[in-house]
């Protein structure tokens, strides 16, 4: 339909009023609203500049059913408390810069207030064709605003999403209603400051925008709010940087004809690499396209996102030539136009199964096809949200909002959220600016509410939309207001702001070492002066683990002379039960004049984090192990206390009155089917079955792959060896690992090239439940929180090095070896050592790769999920049987393994192969939205992490060898330089943690998908009459059922350990949030 919109059927019957509002509702274009919104009052009689009576008088002359219904919705807004009847600001004068959603939506809230609003906009169209994605309390806003009585077709049904045409429309309607002057074509210059001599005229704060003829010149403003997107106009904020591992997105659009063809097409929510590898392989093999993921949205376009691999681009000719630097790589004389639009449209093709009929591109605002290449990691944010300026007399309130404070991350949805949330935190205060509160105390309440801002999710905000307000209480939980103090706010020339937040390093050296000497006092021949030769004999460093675990280390044993072995013991000690990494070997200690100053600051700073809040034992008992209840037991508790579950999980009530059915009615040839046994849990460290290998030429200053010199910061172990971070990289792909998700294959010399088995007869010990309790509830840096995959093995005991955390398997076939870890040199029996020796599986052909190799040979290091072992089948989306990863199966890795038989395929139909299923399409089964959102935020941040930890390496190496007085860089020993040092360590060590976390997180994600999928299969299964299944049926619903038991109680007891984990180091991620947000480390991705 035209702008001129709908016209009634002529008769002179016809109200005119009736058919120009229907005209203004259903423009199309920004021209074409204005035209109509103007013909409206021009016939009613109304002026909008009379801004304070306009809409009551607009609401009385229009007397039209189609408008009662949206006053009454914007009526209803208007009676929030908190506006005072529109009073709250009816002496502010506000401008807007930019009409795009989020100085829209702030205009509105603003006219909500009373104050006069004045919104400018350097164009006269809304050209943009991208599609939005929408978090639910958006939706509910928008519809609380009137949204459907403009687009009927908005949020309709499941739809979470609108393109940003028509999000500007309905915002740009709505503020019309509200009395807001709006002009187009206009473009803010500057600010023009109140002249020193005003002849008693008293002129404030002016805006200069082009034309000069314009009469916005000559008003005055007291507030002004920049909405004009990442290329803000407003002086005076300074923005910080967020890049991460290089992320190449691609944004497409499609005209969309409205077709019956295209309406058929199903939309692609999100599709990650790490969630369906077989859709991407298939578009990899037939395309030559290489995508880690892919939406599809269909509003007004057909619109494509997609984050392709570089290599891809490359071989595809796209991008020209490659270079390390992200700017030149991606800049417009390096991508060949012609070859992204062929890149793009065909992974469209490829991804709908070539459903759409033609695949023309839509044309943006330049005039060229819209097809844009970017890379989306790199994002800015303003350090401040606010500032106030001060002239002659006269203050000026001015504020950012949308991308021009923080650039949102598209994977997440934010922009829309963050933007809208961050318009009534503007609204806020510029009510608290009206009602006469300091400047200092606005701004610091400001910057409070911003430092929240870049760490909202759909989950975190309060759910309750229907109470949302510009009150922020009422939409971030827990708010603290004043979390930054008045003081905080720093004065410049004509300026306030608030300050960078910066708290002391609680890792100085006088601090850690008072700390250390407390630890240590009257141990035999321990005397803690320093950091460096007061740790050579070992014997501090044992003393320091004795203190807190005296079951671990038999000091009064100690020999002062065995200095090598006094280190190793702590070291491997440290290692196995608190996750702590060596710095150095046990031999290099003891053989160096005077140990390394930089690598004992690191090394004892994390026994300082770990233990600083935990009373020794003594007066008290330690908060350990030995005084809380076990897992199993409080799974226990929950089992029997019927009241509870039937409150707390009607899930579980469910599968309990069902297994209850199945034990009654199932024929007795069928009560051979057992129930799935949840996997043992089991920890071993790295020390205790590390294999002895040549010493290190260089120790631990060498790298023990590359043979460079590796520096404290950029030092890596495992299995006893030292290394870079990028020379950490898998044997048979070569793609580089993080240290929580890799497998050791080296035993006596060959590899083993695949993991072991866990055997279904093994039972749950307490012990074994308390440990990894234990382990999870310390701020342990290094534990492995995986899950390993099922499939043979050799007999040969592999050197694991990981926590297996409550891993829901099935039971192996019976020609694997039930024993899962033989015997081991250890002090402390394994809580799940099995009582027989295993035999090795017959009919297994020996591995090509598992020949011995000298005792020289380097180990071999995988990936968690080795291509190579047998894979485990998933439906489409369904997630990986690892915790996710970036670049969870690399190409380059071989994939021939026959897959392992799905859990649930009759026995007597896995003895044959079954033929390979159809290559799966996006649209076939699609995984939740919110949860593809929170994966590609954990597999993004993840990269994110690693990218910072590369920063905080180059930084450190810099400070390392500016104290070691290399290359004439400072003075060895410098206070400043030595300051910087110990806030480098606390920055690693928080980052270490969360991506320890994340891990965690993203295994409580793959347990709640899988839990989905249960449930949805079993309620398909329990549709049908019982008396209608045969045998086989309700044994594989019965066998359903045990499998959704299980993921209950795992994700009951691993929320449990997170809460108490969280609950315990409360006081210590404040203190980490402040450093983070001090340091510019924004690790919840705006």
């Amino acid at each position: 339909m035209g702008d001129g919109g709908a016209r009634a059927a002529g008769g002179e019957g016809v109200n005119r009023s009736h058919v120009l509002f229907d005209n203004f509702v259903q423009a199309t274009t920004c021209k074409g609203t204005l035209k109509a919104f103007q013909e409206l009052c021009d016939f009613l009689e109304v002026k909008p500049t009379e801004y304070r009576v306009f809409y009551h008088k607009l609401k009385s002359k229009l007397n039209y059913w189609k408008a009662k219904a949206l006053w009454a919705k914007l009526d209803k807004r208007a009676s929030h408390k908190e506006y005072k009847k529109g009073r709250a600001c009816a002496n502010s004068k506000c401008l807007i810069i930019g009409a795009g959603p989020c100085g829209l939506r702030t205009a509105i809230e603003l006219a909500f207030l009373g104050a006069k609003v004045v919104l400018l906009e350097k164009r006269d169209a809304f050209s943009r064709n991208n599609v939005l994605h929408l978090w639910p309390f958006t939706i509910q806003d928008l519809r609380g605003l009137g949204a459907k009585k403009f687009y009927g077709k908005f949020c309709a049904g499941a739809i979470d999403h609108i393109s940003i045409r028509q999000l500007q429309l309905m915002l740009l309607k709505v503020a019309l209603l509200l009395g807001i002057e709006i002009h187009v074509n206009v473009e803010f210059k500057g600010l023009i400051e109140p002249p020193e001599d005003q002849d008693g005229e008293k002129i404030g704060w002016r805006a200069e925008v082009h034309p000069r003829t314009h009469p916005v010149n000559e008003l005055e403003f007291d507030v002004i709010i920049g909405a004009d997107g990442r290329r803000n106009t407003l002086p005076g904020f300074r923005r910080k940087e967020f890049r991460g591992k290089l992320a190449i997105a691609i944004t497409a659009n499609f005209i969309n004809r409205n077709t019956t063809a295209e309406a058929k097409v199903e939309e692609i929510s999100g599709v990650a690499f790490i969630f369906n590898q077989k859709f991407f392989q298939d578009l990899r093999e037939a395309t030559g396209i290489d995508l880690e993921n892919i939406v599809y949205y269909k509003d007004d376009t057909h619109y494509f996102v997609m984050t392709a691999k570089k290599q891809s681009l490359l071989e595809k000719g796209v991008i020209l030539h490659d270079y390390a630097d992200t700017e030149m790589l991606l800049s417009r004389a390096n991508v060949d136009q012609a070859a992204l639009l062929s890149y793009a449209r065909e992974a469209a093709d490829f991804s709908t199964n070539h459903q759409l009929p033609t695949l023309d591109f839509a044309i943006n605002h330049y005039g060229q096809p819209d097809v844009a290449m970017f890379d989306f990691t790199c994002m800015y944010a303003s350090e401040n949200a606010a500032m106030v300026r001060q002239r002659n007399g006269h203050k000026l309130l001015v504020a950012l909002v949308g991308d021009s404070l923080l650039e949102p991350f598209w994977p997440m949805g934010t922009g829309i959220a963050r933007g809208f949330l961050a318009a009534m935190d503007s609204g806020w205060m510029v009510k608290s600016w009206a009602q006469g509160r300091t400047p200092l105390e606005v701004l610091a309440e400001r910057e409070s509410i911003y430092r929240l801002l870049p760490q909202t999710t759909p989950e975190n905000v309060s759910k309750n939309f229907s109470h949302y307000s510009v009150d922020p209480t009422t939409r971030y939980p827990n708010i603290s207001l004043h979390f930054l103090k008045p003081s905080q706010v720093r004065t410049g020339p004509g300026t306030l702001q608030t300050i960078n937040i910066s708290r002391k390093s609680i890792a100085r050296s006088s601090k850690l070492l008072n700390w250390c000497q407390r630890q240590t006092e009257g141990y035999r021949n321990v005397n803690v002066t320093d950091l460096t030769m007061s740790w050579k004999s070992g014997l501090a460093l044992c003393a320091l683990i004795h203190r807190y675990r005296p079951d671990l280390i038999d000091f009064d044993s100690l020999d002062e002379r065995d200095q090598e072995k006094n280190n190793q013991l702590g070291f491997d000690v440290a290692e196995k039960e608190f996750g702590i990494s060596p710095c150095m070997t046990g031999k290099e200690m003891s053989s160096v004049v005077e140990p390394d100053k930089l690598s004992m600051v690191m090394y004892l700073s994390q026994f300082y984090e770990m233990f600083k809040d935990t009373v020794p034992p003594g007066g008290e008992k330690w908060p350990g192990r030995d005084d809380r209840p076990s897992v199993p037991a409080v799974l226990a508790e929950r089992k029997m206390d019927s009241a509870a579950v039937g409150n707390n999980n009607k899930v579980k009530v469910m599968a309990t009155q069902l297994l209850a059915k199945f034990e009654e009615n199932a024929p007795a040839q069928h009560t051979g089917l057992k129930r799935q046994k949840v996997t043992g849990l089991c920890f071993f460290s790295q020390g205790s079955l590390r294999k002895e290998f040549p010493v290190n030429i260089g120790g631990s200053d060498v790298c023990f792959f590359c043979r460079k010199r590796v520096y404290v910061m950029e030092r890596l172990s495992a299995e006893g060896k030292f290394f870079h971070r990028s020379c950490f990289k898998c044997d048979y792909c070569g793609t580089t690992l993080r240290l929580s998700s890799y497998a050791f294959d080296v035993e006596d010399g060959e590899p083993d090239t695949h993991p072991a088995v866990l055997g279904q007869d093994q039972s749950l010990q307490a012990s074994a439940f308390s440990q990894i309790r234990s382990y999870l509830m310390r701020r342990s840096l290094k534990r492995r929180l995986c899950l390993r995959l099922p499939g043979a093995r050799r007999s040969r005991r592999p050197p694991l090095s990981r926590i297996l955390l409550l891993s829901v398997l099935p039971p192996p076939p019976p020609t694997l070896p039930s024993r899962l870890f033989p015997a081991r040199p250890s002090s402390h029996p394994s809580p799940l050592r099995p009582s027989r020796p295993s035999s090795r599986p017959s009919g297994r052909p020996s591995s090509p790769r598992s020949g011995r190799r000298s005792a020289l040979s380097r180990p071999r290091f995988r990936r968690r999920a080795d291509p190579n072992l047998p894979s485990i089948p998933t439906a489409p989306f369904a997630p990986s049987r690892g915790t996710p990863s970036p670049r969870s199966a690399p190409s380059r890795c071989p994939a021939t393994s026959p897959r392992r038989p799905s859990r649930r395929t009759p026995p007597s139909e896995r003895s044959r192969s079954p033929p390979s299923p159809p290559p799966p399409s996006p649209k076939q089964t699609t995984q939740r939205p919110s949860l593809q959102i929170l994966t590609t935020i954990i597999q993004r941040q993840l990269e994110q992490v690693e990218e910072k930890q590369r920063q905080l390496e180059e930084r450190g190496v810099a400070v390392e060898k500016a104290l070691r007085g290399e290359a004439g860089m400072g003075k060895k020993d410098d206070p400043k330089l030595m300051q910087e040092w110990f806030k480098l360590v606390q920055e690693k060590n928080a980052l270490v943690r969360y991506e320890s976390e994340l891990m965690i997180f993203a295994r409580e994600l793959e347990l709640e998908d899988r839990q989905s999928r249960l449930q949805q299969e079993l309620r398909e299964r329990m549709a049908v009459e019982d008396h209608l299944k045969t045998e086989k049926e309700l044994a594989q619903e019965k066998q359903i059922l045990n499998e959704m038991l299980e993921v209950v109680e795992q994700r009951d007891a691993l929320v449990a350990l997170l809460e108490e984990q969280r609950l315990r180091e409360k006081e210590e991620d404040k203190d980490l949030e402040a450093v983070m947000l001090s340091k510019g480390f924004s690790l919840n991705w705006a």
